[in-house]
């Protein structure tokens, strides 16, 4: 066989879905950043006053459906729209729905998540679908992985720079103009995709349904009306039995709804043709131990959120405030009084008969747990770093750290020392705990409820855990691309996302006790053994999977 000559460079494809991707994500993690915050800003400020239990719980439950509707996004996309038409579609309502965030009424905020889902459905995973389909040419076979980790870099270009636009908007002109700049991230993304189209037709295929694919149909009649049924039921647990079996019934619901999901996902790996099984199940290994994953790096629009905002020390000097200030990175406080929602000595919101927060006179929350040798002077103003902004330590960290990674790979490849993929994946769930360890410490490091802790615990933890999303999240597309047989790559791609959704309501749940854990250190402990017992386990399956990736794909 003519041995396969290996093209020089990247096409202009990686570029066109690198752009695009970077500017979809500049919008998506502008809402993220500031999503929480705006929540549990006092109405009087133009947020929704919402105590941090159902603000929590709001973002975990928008989190968790924006990655769950790339399940069906992924199969019309695969079997009747294509990849672009549906980028298009997706793109054009997560747009729509950035925008409709700027009006302040509670039914455009639900209305506005609601496009944004839909959206993000038939976007995130075509796009990601699309890179793999071209590079699946066989002189650019060998460059996917170094590709997925470019794209991967694009994105958290993105990502980085929308705090700062968030923060600007925000501080000086109101959370509409914040949320409206997300849209307006989305339509210039929209734009290069249409206007460079060309670049990616070839990786545009419908594939044909085989005869062992379930029909559009059926998969409604045998997953979604069940998944309505089993969420209806998960709603309304509560009114049956007293009170909700994970804490809220958004939890019942998402939890029982997707029971008929994971049924759709386990048979189609048992009536899968044999050729098809070993990858699915390699597949399927991965994905269930990578939730854990998910869960830490989602803590980020939570509870790191939480721990910037009220035990961070965002001190910002003087020498500092004449860079910062006219790029809108700055916060001001004051002592002075002022209406504030009224907390405990933990910061627990104190809620009415009707379950609304109290507002009474006070001073500014950020100031309760600063000592009062720290306080401005009466008439004086204390400038603070936005707390969005320390969620552009990751991309900026991402855009640092890939460099290196891949020239940590690529030496050791070339010294005959390859370290295989799921080895990679393991050491990353290891590298996932020890950030979490971090903020352990950060707990013990002062009585966080009389003292701040210094912003350089959270700096740390955003570093470590940026090695572990560098060994996990690019490759884990990368996996999908390699082993999902081709007419089920955008539905394999929305298995990965599943497992990000389930993550996400995970994650959401966690936030929304928050305020139960007295000792903030246990809920981070948590987490820490949780991707230990993760690792653990994936490291016992390292032989089988790296066996399967070499079988199928002919690397490591």
């Amino acid at each position: 066989m003519a041995e396969i000559t290996v093209r020089k460079g990247h096409p202009k494809a990686l570029w066109v879905l690198f752009m695009t991707e970077m500017w979809e994500r500049f919008g998506y993690y502008l809402m993220v950043g500031i999503f929480f915050l705006y929540l549990i800003d006092p109405r009087k400020h133009g947020g929704k006053g919402f105590d941090a239990t159902v603000a929590a719980d709001i973002v975990g439950s928008y989190i968790a459906l924006v990655y769950l509707t790339p399940f069906i996004g992924g199969l019309i996309a695969d079997r009747f729209l294509g990849y672009r038409k549906a980028i298009i579609i997706g793109g054009s309502l997560m747009a729509c729905g950035y925008f409709g965030m700027a009006f302040q009424s509670d039914i455009a905020m639900y209305v506005s998540m609601g496009l944004i889902i839909i959206g993000n459905g038939f976007f995130k995973p075509n796009i990601s679908t699309l890179l793999g389909n071209i590079y699946n040419a066989e002189d650019l076979k060998p460059k996917k992985d170094v590709a997925y980790n470019i794209f991967y870099m694009g994105i958290n270009i993105g990502a980085f720079f929308c705090n700062f636009v968030a923060a600007l908007l925000r501080n000086n002109y109101g959370w509409g103009y914040a949320f409206a700049a997300a849209g307006v991230g989305m339509l210039i993304g929209l734009c290069i995709f249409i206007s460079m189209m060309k670049h990616v037709k070839d990786g545009d295929v419908v594939k044909p349904i085989q005869k062992e694919d379930m029909p559009l149909s059926r998969i409604f009649l045998l997953v979604f009306v069940p998944a309505i049924i089993t969420g209806a039921i998960g709603w309304n647990m509560s009114s049956w039995i007293g009170h909700p079996l994970l804490h809220t019934v958004t939890n019942d619901a998402f939890f029982f709804a997707c029971i008929p999901i994971v049924f759709f996902y386990a048979r189609l790996y048992f009536t899968a043709h044999k050729d098809d099984k070993k990858g699915l199940g390699a597949l399927f290994s991965f994905f269930i131990v990578s939730i854990v994953f998910w869960v830490i790096y989602n803590q980020n629009s939570t509870a790191l959120t939480i721990w910037a905002d009220q035990y961070t020390n965002r001190h910002m000097p003087a020498a500092g405030v004449k860079w910062t200030k006219p790029v809108g990175m700055l916060q001001t406080v004051t002592s002075d009084s002022m209406t504030v929602d009224k907390i405990n000595d933990r910061f627990v919101a104190q809620l009415d008969s009707k379950g609304n927060t109290i507002e009474v006179k006070g001073t500014d929350p950020y100031l309760q747990n600063l000592p009062k040798s720290e306080w401005p002077q009466k008439g004086e103003k204390e400038n603070l770093i936005s707390p969005e902004l320390y969620q552009s330590a990751n991309p900026i960290y991402i855009v640092i750290f890939t460099p290196l990674v891949i020239g940590l790979f690529g030496f050791l490849k070339r010294r005959k020392m390859e370290v295989n993929t799921p080895f990679k994946i393991s050491m990353g769930m290891i590298i996932a705990g020890l950030s979490s360890l971090t903020m352990y410490f950060a707990v013990k490091s002062t009585n966080i409820y009389v003292d701040k802790t210094s912003m350089s615990w959270l700096l740390t933890t955003y570093a470590i855990f940026t090695v572990a999303e560098l060994l996990i999240s690019p490759i884990g597309l990368s996996m999908v691309s390699k082993l999902a047989p081709a007419r089920l790559t955008a539905l394999m791609m929305g298995a990965w996302f599943l497992v990000n959704s389930m993550a996400g309501k995970i994650s959401g749940l966690m936030g929304s006790l928050w305020d139960k854990f007295d000792d903030k250190g246990n809920y981070f402990l948590i987490l820490f053994f949780s991707a230990i017992f993760s690792a653990v386990i994936m490291l016992l399956m390292v032989k089988w999977l790296a066996r399967v990736v070499r079988e199928m794909t002919g690397s490591n």
